[in-house]
């Protein structure tokens, strides 16, 4: 509770609005900042941090949840993964809500009978293919890049074992290429990130040195209210000052380095690729994908997966939303027909979507 009080401290909050007003003042013109975590989407909601900040002070949520940004066309493939009858699908619990092109899901069709069991992590799907050596084990591999390493590192340990019945369905993401696209896009101009926390501890600060380059700011920051304050005044500071240097707020979880060692486990097993982002298209370079030593544990090559017709519901906006470029309640379905009881995209199922948060913590 000591840590937890430190960083939502009433006092330090105040003093760094007061600091935050000060330094706002000093804007020749109003600024937008981008965060690029679920974890501080939802934590910018739920401490009502956008209605504390100066009127020239924008926030915006970016493509930070990992659930969010898995394509139409790969939930898709899973749902007809989940439905064969020699399969048991392992995924984390989050996905088994998000609709596919004709309103299925991964629940639905568990209802069903599909055989699909809600694991914690990669290793626990490599347990089900051990103690289920007659049925054929495929994994949701899901993320950025916290998660893909530990991906790794159970596809290593199912070589290790001789596991043969152990397969990945690879829809991982890599954070700096849609970063990089962001940075372009006309309508948002991005002055400045709040960079992933998470994300952060495995790529280090070094990794968004492309957006000092173009006179953006980049702050890294931990998910408290002091936390993300204090990185909004440093994005104000390096923008009145002149920015040099990605900054590290968050320096009780993630050094310039990051973790070289997660980077050589990741780096072992999978390698980049040009992969699909619901709402931003083919990013190149943006995903992974298992390295051909690795073709073993490929589900979508040991797999017969037909062509599938992938159309996301026309009305859901989750993609602008995903992409900076509205507001969830600028979507007609926001709070109406979609709710996280009946969500018509990825950001009402989410924890971490940017709908989910604005429907939990309103602002009115």
């Amino acid at each position: 509770m000591k840590y937890i009080d430190e960083y939502r401290s009433p006092e330090l909050v105040q003093g760094l609005l007061q600091k935050i007003k000060k330094r706002a003042a000093d804007l020749t013109k109003p600024i937008t900042i981008m965060e690029v975590c679920g974890s501080h989407t939802t934590a910018i909601s739920r401490f009502g941090i956008r209605q504390l900040l100066p009127d020239n002070i924008r926030l915006v949520s970016g493509p930070g949840c990992p659930v969010c940004v898995t394509s139409i066309e790969d939930v898709d493939q899973a749902l007809w993964l989940a439905a064969q009858p020699n399969i048991i699908f392992a995924s984390y619990g989050d996905l088994l809500r998000v609709p596919g092109s004709h309103g299925k899901s991964l629940e639905k069709i568990r209802a069903a009978g599909a055989r699909i069991k809600t694991v914690h992590s990669a290793l626990d799907a490599v347990a089900l293919a051990k103690i289920n050596p007659q049925q054929k084990i495929v994994f949701m591999g899901i993320g950025f890049e916290t998660t893909s390493p530990t991906v790794a590192a159970a596809v290593l340990q199912a070589k290790k074992l001789g596991i043969t019945n152990f397969f990945i369905f690879c829809s991982h993401k890599l954070m700096p290429p849609v970063m990089r696209l962001l940075l372009a896009e006309e309508e948002l101009k991005i002055d400045g990130f709040l960079c992933p926390g998470h994300v952060s501890t495995i790529i280090g600060a070094q990794a968004y040195d492309f957006i000092i380059k173009t006179n953006r700011a980049a702050v890294i920051t931990g998910f408290e209210p002091v936390d993300i304050l204090e990185g909004i005044y440093l994005i104000l500071e390096e923008l009145t000052n002149g920015v040099t240097e990605v900054k590290i707020q968050y320096h009780r979880g993630v050094k310039n380095e990051g973790n070289p060692k997660a980077r050589t486990i990741m780096d072992e097993v999978f390698q980049p690729a040009t992969v699909n982002w619901r709402g931003l298209g083919k990013i190149p370079e943006s995903g992974l994908v298992l390295r051909e030593k690795f073709a073993a544990f490929d589900a979508q090559s040991h797999f017969s997966i037909p062509k599938i017709n992938s159309q996301a519901n026309r009305a859901c906006r989750c993609g602008e939303v995903l992409r900076g470029l509205i507001e969830p309640s600028e979507c007609t379905l926001f709070g109406a027909a979609c709710t996280p009881a009946t969500p018509f995209g990825p950001c009402m199922v989410s924890n971490e979507g940017c709908c989910a948060a604005f429907f939990r913590y309103p602002t009115t």
